[in-house]
């Protein structure tokens, strides 16, 4: 996963269930990554947040797999790809 530095926008990672929340919350989120593997509780509300906010949603085999691609070296039950606004 990385971002996309074209044009006036840059975006970060932000890593965990709170800090994913927040960003789809705060319309900040451009896509989210969940992995398969995570608790089904706190899966099913990010999808739902991101069916209602309009984000796009990326489903990842493990936790683990997500942690390595986030750079991390524990496992990741959700990650978003956060982009500043381009105004």
């Amino acid at each position: 996963m990385t971002a996309s530095n074209s044009g006036r926008s840059e975006g970060k990672v932000v890593i965990g269930t709170k800090q994913t929340m927040k960003a789809v919350e705060l319309g900040k989120a451009a896509e989210v990554m969940v992995a398969q593997d995570a608790d089904p509780r706190m899966v099913a509300r990010i999808v739902q947040l991101c069916s209602q906010r309009g984000v796009k949603l990326t489903r990842v085999d493990t936790m683990r797999s997500l942690g390595k691609t986030c750079g991390i070296d524990v496992g990741a039950a959700m990650a978003a790809l956060v982009v500043d606004s381009v105004d």
